[in-house]
Parts: structure tokens; C-alpha cells; sequence
């Protein structure tokens, strides 16, 4: 079996190594246009940050797996095709804000067509619209030369940070295909694939539509409950109690669980948002304009919860940020992860610099470039020139140093044990800490002497 994949990035990367790793008889290329990736893939300092993921790349590469620019090579080479490429919200024409932009999607699809020589199971990878594989079928079928294509969809449901582990011992393995005989075989074909590690009982397969369905309707059942517990938080605030409690206390019904109702500052990544609107998109093009304004209450509640931290910041630092440090710790959207996609920070940090603030960010694992670049700060320098900018730091003591407050955006693990006390010395007075993802304990803070708030619970001097 010769298996490839379009597209290096966060999916498809990982995907293909632990396919390789599980499966050493089955020959696993990653291709992609873009060279500069292709290379760090064959590096030293991979372009994607998973725990273990370094591990395995190594394991396999040049084994029984590998990275190359030549696409169609491994097009023409390939039994299987995973199309994992990026399916951004359309930013212009009908659908702008919402839709997916499948461009990129029928690019592949028309290169498949035309660079294949002989028959092909194409896979979707990408998170895709409900009966996108249809599109891609016709497509493939009307410049087929007279080849056959069988269409699946294999949507991923990894948790960035843990996806190495998310996809050594998955929840379950969706596969959608066509209810025919072929497509049977097909669906078969890659059911085989994982079956190398993964039990046949967590392998569901059905029918095209509701395997791509799927996928968006997970990430808006676990978005759904971040910006539901984020509400509750609010009201935590204005009441006196404590979204922890809250949260511990219906977390224990069995009906609810406990996972995904921790408050913050709010989700980000490149999944929720995006997924959640292209479900509105749908629903409100079929005409079911009730469920779209449903779930998209979702988007408009997380993009609050963002707002009205900086807001809270501003107001608490004496109603003015102007030409004051504030340090940033964290800017990945999660820990365990360099992305920065849709990061809360990001919204939170221009807030702040609209409103003059000195930022000092610090964050383990994404770049200095990275961070300039999503604020649109590419510029070394551009600190205190005009009353605020950037400054990025080599770790917190050096972001917090002179600083006026401290913004917990992103959960690390180092966050949780730093010397606060030695952090405080440095700061100015008064010095507050805004836990913004809910991991520090505020009361042993403000025994160190700091003025310290979190989501979701009592401010002790209103």
C-alpha cells in the first residue's frame, strides 16, 4: 500500500507520521508546494509542535516515510490520496465570514484527476461542508481519462497538544463512503489501515454525508459548552460565586461530564470558530435560519468573553493602559502547541495596543515572528514609540520586570510554578495578575502581594 498526502501542516503531518509508525509495511509521502515546510519536515526543528511528535518523525523518516515538494510524484505513486489541506472562512463573496473557502480543495482535486494514471481512493482530510465529497467526485470523474476515484471522508478529531497521543488511541475512527459495492471496498481499504492499532470496535463508518457532518458538529458541541460556561462565569463574577464550583459541581452529573467547561478567556485554534461557522452558513443556506442564529451565538459569545477581559484590564489598571508595560504569558491559542491560530491572545493583545499599552509577550514555543506578524508588527522596535507596541521577552521574569500587570493567555505548565514572589519584586505597585485561563491560586498570589483576578470569580476589593 503507498499511501499520500497533500498538505504538510498541523493534520496532515502528524497523521502520516503515526500512520507510518502503526503501519511499516505501508509507504507514507507528505507532499506540499510549499519548499520552506517540506524542508523543516526534513529537519531537525520540525514546523509543528506536538509532544512525541519528534519522536516518531524520526523513527520513520526515511523508512517508510516521507517528505518531498514533488506532489505529483506521489500522486502518480500513490494507491491511496489523503487531501489534507487548508479550508480557511471565505473572506470575500457570497458566504464571506462564514463559508468555507474550498479553493484549495478542488485545486487537489483537479491535480488527482489529471496526474493520475491508473485508479485511486481519495480521502478527505480537510474539515469540509456537508456533501463536499460530491463536488470533489464529479470533479474527479469529469477529467477522469478513464480512471476510477472512490471518495471517503476520514475527518480528524485531534486536540492540538495531545494530538500524538489523540491519534495513537483515538476515540473512534470515522469513515464516510458511498453505500455501494465499491465504496464498501474502499471504506474497507482504510478501516484495514488503522486496524493495525486501532480496535475494529472504534472504526464507525457510514455513509458520506454524515461522516462529514460530523466533524462540525463536534467541534460546535465542545465550542457550545466553552462559551456556555464562559456566560455562567460572568455571572459568577456579578453574584460572588465560583465558576470552579459551578463547573466541579454540574461536571459531576453524569448526564454532563466534566470535560470542556473550564472558563477563559475563551477558545481559539483553527477548528471552533471556523467549523461553527460554516455550520451556521449551512443551515441558513437551507434555510433553517433558527439554528443558524443558534450556533452562531456561540462565535458572538467567545468573542465577548475575549472583549471583555482587555476591557476589565483597562478598567481595573485605573482606566488607562497608555505607555504601561503589560506582560503577556502565553500566546499560542493552547499549551503543548506553537499555533497561534485564532489565539485569544491575539484579540486580547490588539485590544490593548489600540489602547497604547507596552506589551511584553512571552511565550515557550512560538516564534518572535509569529507574534509580531499576527499582531501586524513585523518591525523589531516598535515599543514605546507611539505610547505602545511590542516587546518580546526570553522568559517571565524578563516580561514582567517594570511591568504594571501580568496576563495568563495561555496555560503552560511553567506558568503554574513560577517564583511569584520574585516575579512581584520586579513589578511595579500595585502589581495585579489576570489568570485568564484559571490555573494560578489567587489567594496565595495576593498573599505574595499581588492584586489578583481570574474568570469567573469574586473580585475581593469590589
Amino acid at each position: 500500500m503507498r499511501i499520500c498526502c497533500i498538505g504538510a501542516g498541523y493534520v496532515g503531518g502528524p497523521t502520516m507520521a503515526m500512520i507510518a509508525l502503526k503501519s511499516p509495511e505501508v509507504r507514507v509521502t507528505v507532499v506540499d508546494i510549499n519548499e520552506e515546510r517540506i524542508a523543516a519536515w526534513n529537519s531537525d526543528s520540525l514546523p509543528v509542535y506536538e509532544p512525541g511528535l519528534d519522536e516518531v518523525v524520526r523513527e520513520c523518516r526515511g523508512r517508510n516515510l516521507f517528505f518531498t515538494a514533488d506532489v505529483d510524484g506521489g500522486i502518480r505513486e500513490a494507491d491511496m490520496i489523503f487531501v489534507s489541506v487548508n479550508t480557511p472562512t471565505k473572506t470575500y463573496g457570497i458566504g464571506a465570514g462564514q463559508a468555507a473557502d474550498l479553493r484549495y480543495v478542488e485545486l487537489c482535486a483537479r491535480r488527482i484527476a489529471r496526474v493520475a494514471d491508473g485508479p485511486k481512493i481519495v480521502v478527505e482530510k480537510s474539515t469540509l461542508p456537508v456533501r463536499t465529497a460530491e463536488s470533489i467526485k464529479r470533479i474527479l470523474e469529469a477529467n477522469a481519462n478513464g480512471h476510477r476515484f472512490q471518495v471517503l471522508s476520514n475527518p480528524e478529531f485531534l486536540a492540538e497538544g495531545t494530538a500524538m497521543r489523540d491519534l495513537s488511541d483515538p476515540d473512534r475512527v470515522l469513515i464516510g463512503g458511498e453505500e455501494t459495492d465499491e465504496g464498501r471496498r474502499a471504506i474497507e481499504t482504510l478501516a484495514a489501515i488503522y486496524a493495525n492499532w486501532v480496535p475494529r470496535e472504534k472504526i464507525i463508518t457510514t455513509n458520506l454525508w454524515s461522516s462529514e457532518l460530523s466533524k462540525l458538529t463536534a467541534n460546535a458541541f465542545l465550542a457550545q459548552r466553552i462559551s456556555s460556561i464562559n456566560a455562567i462565569s460572568q455571572l459568577c463574577e456579578a453574584t460572588g460565586a465560583d465558576v470552579d464550583e459551578v463547573a466541579d459541581s454540574i461536571g459531576r452529573d453524569g448526564r454532563i461530564g466534566p470535560r470542556f467547561l473550564k472558563a477563559s478567556v475563551g477558545f481559539g485554534g483553527s477548528c471552533f470558530q471556523k467549523d461553527i461557522l460554516n455550520l451556521v452558513y449551512l443551515c441558513r443556506h437551507f434555510g433553517l435560519s433558527e439554528a443558524g442564529d443558534y450556533w452562531e451565538q456561540v462565535v458572538r459569545m467567545n468573542d465577548y468573553q475575549k472583549k471583555r477581559f482587555a476591557e476589565k484590564v483597562v478598567k481595573t489598571l485605573f482606566n488607562t493602559v497608555s505607555g504601561k508595560k503589560i506582560a503577556v504569558f502565553g500566546f499560542a491559542f493552547k499549551k503543548d502547541t506553537n499555533d497561534t491560530r485564532e489565539s485569544a491572545a491575539i484579540y486580547v493583545c490588539r485590544d490593548l495596543l489600540e489602547e497604547r499599552a507596552v506589551l511584553s509577550i512571552y511565550d515557550p514555543k512560538v516564534a518572535p515572528g509569529d507574534i509580531r506578524n499576527s499582531l501586524g508588527r513585523p518591525e523589531e522596535g516598535d515599543n514605546a514609540a507611539e505610547g505602545g507596541g511590542i516587546l518580546i521577552a526570553q522568559d517571565p521574569y524578563e516580561a514582567a520586570k517594570e511591568a504594571h500587570a501580568v496576563l495568563i493567555l495561555t496555560e503552560w505548565d511553567e506558568f503554574r510554578d513560577l517564583d511569584y514572589a520574585r516575579l512581584r519584586e520586579g513589578m511595579q505597585s500595585p502589581a495585579f495578575i489576570f489568570d485568564g485561563r484559571n490555573i494560578l491560586d489567587l489567594e496565595a498570589l495576593r498573599k505574595t502581594g499581588f492584586e489578583a483576578l481570574g474568570i469567573g470569580k469574586g473580585d475581593p476589593s469590589a
